[in-house]
């Protein structure tokens, strides 16, 4: 029988139509704390707590969107909602706090901004900062307020929301949510439901996936669901087949070093980011500037190659970086380099009997790195224009140089023509300037509601100048 644990009650899933979100099966069970405000998960009015594998503890109590995840997803799965939290008799802490600090209005937001903060909350590493003051993104008590971002407060203001963030102190020894860290996860569970003519399906193993693409070329892959949830909402998209491969094993492994790194590609970017701990310094750069932590928490980083998209945030720095992508299929494995893989829009090189195994960046790592993500805002957007840079300097000449660009043609793509104009050069005001002339020609930019094709083509020549000048900044030299 499928079922799903909520609030620490069995429930279950049997006749729930395939493409059903999370949140309207929640709501459809009297759970009506979690909200629909965009359907894309913008807002974070939706978001719940799931228990999670942990990479600090056994079990993480995760923040994610419901209004993405089909609740089919998470059969076997344990989550909590705002009502699971506390009640009006015995509020959580979180609860106790955005109550006598003014955090809640109109009230529709406040259930996802306190799952949010309950995830930080429960998060086993949180500590007080050791050597003083605080940054403006972080309070006395440790908390990261990147936690909270992806939700969205339409009349109440930030303020007294993050006044209760910094108040909380730590879980008490009788909180069972603290206590529940301790203990593993519920596995994944091998998945089969048929409803209406659409079929949703959880593999136990890759195998098992790569022999249902070769049978079935048109299943719809699934992992955060964070794209194609989008796709169900808003276009009504019924794919007839649904896989979901984002708790595959054989899809999360990491390994680092000596010469390269491994990252599966079923690990979400809030995982990577942790497991890498800045040891790659340009993706350290990318991930708190993709989307929000809420869809980081969901997204994965084959979804988002995968998805061939011109202006997803992982191709330039992974283009910038040399990566390659391991492509599976019942036929065997084969490696491309990422500069290879993207052939039109959203036109790649993978077969539709294949699937991103992991994504591969070689060692060692340029020493010279940066990600610039030209947006309308500065967090929780989608690029007008995103570069990655890659270069290696020796005696004061360009060696090495690898630009990856997204937003500016119909794929990903290196700036050939740029990497040649600066290799071999000295790396000098003059060189630089020549180059970001070639730069701001590189790609094909079109005009459209995010940005013109001109600012698109200043943006980069622009870019590559704001790059001299940080790494000047760097080095202690005046510009």
């Amino acid at each position: 029988m499928t079922t799903i644990k909520v609030n620490g009650k069995d429930a279950p899933l049997t006749g729930v139509p395939v493409h059903t979100t999370m949140l309207d099966w929640l709501r459809d069970r009297g759970l009506t704390g979690a909200k629909e405000g965009c359907a894309e998960g913008e807002c974070g009015a939706c978001s719940v707590l799931v228990a999670r594998p942990g990479i600090d503890s056994a079990t993480e109590w995760v923040a994610v969107n419901a209004c993405l995840l089909p609740a089919a997803s998470l059969d076997g799965q344990e989550i909590i909602t705002a009502e699971g939290l506390g009640s009006p008799d015995a509020l959580h802490p979180v609860q106790q706090e955005m109550a006598v600090r003014g955090g809640s209005q109109c009230g529709f937001c406040t259930p996802g901004f306190v799952c949010s903060m309950a995830a930080e909350y429960y998060r086993s590493d949180r500590t007080a900062p050791a050597d003083g003051p605080c940054d403006h993104e972080h309070g006395p008590n440790g908390f990261d307020l990147h936690a909270l971002s992806g939700n969205l407060c339409r009349c109440t203001g930030y303020r007294p929301i993050r006044d209760a963030a910094y108040a909380l102190g730590d879980p008490s020894v009788e909180d069972s949510l603290a206590a529940r860290r301790s203990s593993p996860p519920p596995p994944p569970a091998a998945t089969r439901l048929e409803v209406d003519g659409s079929e949703f399906l959880r593999p136990a193993g890759l195998d098992e996936v790569l022999q249902v693409l070769a049978d079935r070329p048109d299943a719809r892959l699934v992992a955060g669901s964070t794209d194609a949830g989008v796709e169900v909402n808003l276009r009504g998209e019924r794919a007839p087949l649904v896989i979901a491969i984002d708790r595959l094993d054989e899809l999360r492994e990491f390994t680092f070093g000596p010469d390269e790194v491994r990252i599966g590609a079923a690990l979400t970017l809030s995982e990577i980011e942790r497991l890498l701990a800045g040891r790659v310094p340009l993706l350290a750069q990318m991930f708190p500037q993709f989307a929000s932590r809420l869809i980081r928490n969901g997204a994965t980083i084959g979804g988002n190659l995968g998805t061939g998209s011109p202006i997803g945030d992982t191709p330039p720095a992974l283009l910038a970086l040399d990566a390659s992508l391991v492509l599976a299929s019942r036929r065997g494995e084969r490696m491309v380099a990422l500069a290879d893989y993207f052939t039109g829009y959203r036109e790649t090189l993978k077969a539709a009997d294949e699937l991103i195994r992991a994504i591969v960046v070689p060692l060692p790592l340029a020493p010279l790195t940066a990600f610039h993500k030209i947006a309308k805002r500065r967090f929780d957007d989608i690029s007008s224009v995103a570069v990655g840079y890659a270069v290696d300097i020796v005696d004061g000449v360009v060696a090495q140089a690898r630009i990856g660009l997204g937003g500016v043609a119909a794929t990903p793509l290196r700036a050939r023509a740029t990497e040649d104009a600066l290799i071999g050069r000295p790396w000098t005001e003059q060189t630089v300037r020549e180059a970001a002339a070639v730069l701001a020609a590189e790609g094909t930019p079109m005009d459209d509601h995010r940005a013109s094709a001109s600012y698109r083509s200043a943006m980069l020549g622009q870019s590559l100048l704001r790059f001299y000048a940080q790494h000047l900044a760097a080095e202690g030299v005046p510009a």
